[in-house]
């Protein structure tokens, strides 16, 4: 049995190492946690493939056939990843999905893509406090020498950790309404302040049978490797859920985010919408 596939994406510190461990809980679902090189390798395929000489000389005399081909191919390539894995679904995490949602629902129509999102002010005070915690150590693409407010500058840049899988989620609102129908978005403070009904909604939306997960008694999975990223996104998982406690954000920081990312919180943190209950 292939199983349906479903992505996880979404903004950094915002709950998907949680998530996914949430979604591993539910009898009829696969979900490894670690974030996945599966959308990584079917990006490098099709930019090596689109380079090639002798697949472009093919796509001139017989183009429907080589086309046929390399869908095949890269779909083959995705359902192979997870071919054993025995359950209904399988959860994969990478940031990129959210990007490259269009190229995941021509491989695999049946796809649903799950988005975390948290309020900005609290993602930048949770990547600053990790970096005030590991201060000896600089970032991977090099932060640590700006001050905070050019630090912030720097992490809500469009290429950036921030950035740009905030542009990616503005970019939604482009897509036709059928694509942003299959994407789900999950705030992080509804997570923590009511994870049982939160997840419910979730399971319901994605098809499956209804689940009691035990927030008190959570089964851990492997640990990511947070090296890579020199310490300063920790993907860490608990046997019980536990909310942080809100960072405290300079006034003109949080004022500047606000400004940029008004559509971010007219869409998805409106001040007319009630608070998450703590």
């Amino acid at each position: 049995m292939t199983p349906n596939f479903i992505g996880v994406s979404g903004l950094p510190r915002a709950g998907s190492t949680l998530l996914c461990q949430l979604l591993a809980q539910h009898p009829d679902l696969h979900s490894e946690g670690n974030s996945s090189p599966l959308c990584n390798a079917l990006l490098g395929m099709r930019r090596t493939i689109s380079d090639d000489p002798f697949f472009l000389s093919q796509l001139d005399t017989s183009f429907e056939a080589s086309y046929g081909h390399l869908t095949t191919a890269m779909r083959g390539f995705l359902r192979g990843w997870y071919q054993d894995c025995g359950k209904l679904a399988v959860v994969d995490k990478n940031r990129g999905w959210l990007n490259a949602v269009e190229l995941l629902l021509q491989l695999a129509p049946e796809a649903k893509l799950i988005v975390c999102v948290r309020e900005l002010g609290q993602v930048y005070g949770s990547v600053e406090a990790q970096h005030q915690r590991t201060i000896l150590l600089d970032f991977i693409d090099h932060l640590a020498d700006y001050d905070r407010l050019g630090r912030a500058d720097m992490l809500f840049g469009k290429d950036r950790t921030i950035g740009s899988p905030l542009n990616a989620l503005q970019a939604v609102l482009d897509l036709p309404l059928a694509v942003q129908q299959r994407l789900y978005v999950v705030r992080f403070e509804d997570m923590m302040a009511r994870p049982g009904e939160c997840m419910s909604h979730l399971y319901a939306w994605l098809g499956l049978a209804p689940f009691q997960i035990d927030t008190e008694n959570l089964g851990v999975g492997l640990r990511e490797s947070d090296s890579h990223y020199r310490m300063k996104y920790l993907h860490r998982q608990h046997a019980s859920i536990h909310p942080p406690r809100q960072h405290a954000i300079p006034p003109r920081i949080q004022q500047q985010i606000e400004s940029a990312c008004g559509w971010f919180y007219e869409l998805y943190y409106p001040k007319s919408a009630a608070p998450a209950k703590p």
